[in-house]
């Protein structure tokens, strides 16, 4: 066996073990709740934007993006745009290593004039589209699905709002856009693991948000399934049972 399969068998093992290790799950679940009084994930940005996510759930996309290599990332929920210009950048870097010239579509109900003047300022906005309007509206997934036309690697990303409705319609939406090996990852599905009363004034919470949208949608939707992989690997995450790989 050569060091880098031993290095690889090892990373394989350890990963695995981690996701089997209650003490550390329910540790993991506890440090999510204690650092979301202080909004943890607000607290970053990717080349100067605000970045609404957690660092770890970055580093995980990074990973499905070199693997995939799309080129054409669907991303519902653009806010600050942070994460807009974390994909751009990365299919930028993707397209200097020779491997496409991708893109990022962004789609939001209501994109800030603010934002979007920070947005369209940024070098990475060479690679971005941004569509406003409500991401299940018919009009929307139609131009979304007319951008898709013709894509070989498509990586979609639902982040916007976090009812079980709203997602559901997302997925039956964009879900089917996704091409096979790709992901479609649900962000935000650790909803479903917060206390019961943490959500007072959004209108997700216990049974009602993206993780339960995604348990009913696979009922019926054998193409895909959960990559626990990814959440096993790096614990720390917002989108548990989230990572979606198209098998077939």
């Amino acid at each position: 066996m050569t060091d880098n399969n031993k290095f690889e068998k090892e990373r394989v093992s350890n990963i695995d073990q981690q996701g089997k290790d209650d003490i550390l799950i329910r540790q993991t679940n506890s440090w999510i709740v204690d650092t979301s009084k202080y909004k943890y994930s607000y607290n970053y940005s990717w080349m100067g934007r605000p970045i609404i996510q957690y660092p770890q759930d970055m580093v995980a996309m990074q990973e499905i993006i070199w693997e995939i290599k799309p080129d054409l990332i669907i991303e519902t929920g653009i806010a600050h745009g942070g994460s807009l210009i974390y994909y751009a950048s990365l299919l930028e870097l993707l397209a200097i290593s020779g491997h496409g010239e991708g893109r990022v579509l962004g789609i939001d109900i209501d994109i800030r004039e603010h934002n979007r003047r920070k947005i369209e300022a940024h070098p990475m906005f060479k690679r971005i589209d941004m569509i406003q309007g409500s991401s299940i509206s018919s009009d929307i997934i139609k131009q979304v699905k007319d951008q898709a036309k013709g894509k070989e690697r498509i990586l979609v990303v639902l982040d916007s709002n976090h009812t079980h409705d709203h997602v559901m319609v997302e997925l039956e939406a964009y879900a089917p856009l996704t091409t096979v090996g790709s992901y479609c990852v649900v962000f935000d599905t650790v909803v479903e693991d917060m206390p019961v009363d943490f959500f007072p004034d959004r209108p997700w919470g216990l049974g009602n948000n993206p993780k339960t949208a995604v348990w009913k949608y696979l009922e019926t939707h054998p193409e895909f399934e959960i990559d626990k992989s990814i959440q096993n690997k790096i614990l720390i995450t917002v989108a548990p049972d989230g990572y979606l790989k198209k098998i077939k």
